[in-house]
């Protein structure tokens, strides 16, 4: 079964696709599917494009109910990227997902990893967040502001005719998700924190850094020989199967 919404976010619209699998007995557990913030050239429009097909995967293998939400400005999501439209984005999609009344999880990459760190650090209705490649130095992995905004603008992430926020505004705005303070209030709600060994856009003691500020109440999965880009990789999806099947 699948579903497909657009989805009110303030001034932007959102897609949504929602998987259940038609061949396994439901289990009664929504997970919530995020993309990471891309950067290199029209990656805006590309970014969520591979999420619908893990995310049928993992309904079929898991018997979960999951969603996979494309945030603003990216994909066929209207509206202009900040790390405060991307929270709203994501509580929109709560909210939405509340109304099946299951327990709630993220699983997320890249930024999209910090987005649901911080929103479940105050969002009880989020029982678990999984992150892949997910920054835990936010000023570190933006960089110098104004080539963060130039790299986002060729990205293409900025629709509706909407501007990107000021460079200094913008790097601020992002450091606002607050990686290792967000996931310190997280436990002992269920945590799992996996990285490319080889990742050399976020470097693997970023995951040190995450777990080690989770007081170790997390589980860890460094993936050898992987680098940033998880999605396609057998192994990560093998591993968050684990977390679902074990949560």
């Amino acid at each position: 079964m699948q579903l497909h919404e657009r989805l009110a976010s303030g001034e932007s619209e959102l897609d949504l696709h929602v998987f259940q699998s038609e061949s396994r007995t439901p289990v009664e557990r929504t997970l919530v599917l995020l993309h990471g913030l891309p950067r290199a050239l029209g990656m805006g429009r590309t970014a969520a494009g591979m999420l619908p097909e893990l995310g049928e995967h993992l309904a079929h293998e898991s018997g979960w109910l999951v969603a996979t939400g494309t945030m603003s400005g990216v994909g066929a999501s209207t509206g202009t990227f900040s790390g405060t439209q991307w929270l709203a984005d994501l509580t929109t999609i709560v909210d939405r997902l509340s109304e099946e009344e299951h327990p709630i999880a993220c699983a997320a990459f890249g930024l999209g990893g910090n987005v649901a760190l911080r929103l479940a650090a105050h969002d009880e209705r989020i029982r678990g967040v999984a992150t892949f490649a997910t920054s835990a130095h936010l000023d570190a992995w933006c960089g110098e502001p104004e080539k963060f905004r130039a790299q986002i603008n060729r990205a293409g992430v900025v629709q509706g005719g909407h501007q990107l926020l000021d460079p200094d505004e913008l790097v601020h705005d992002v450091l606002q998700l607050d990686p290792l303070g967000s996931i310190a209030q997280i436990p002992p709600r269920r945590l799992l924190i996996g990285h490319g060994a080889e990742d050399l856009e976020v470097p693997v003691a970023h995951a040190r850094d995450l777990y080690a500020a989770a007081e170790e109440h997390a589980e860890l999965r460094i993936i050898q020989g992987a680098g940033h880009t998880l999605r396609a990789d057998p192994r990560m999806v093998a591993t968050l199967l684990g977390w679902l099947d074990r949560h």
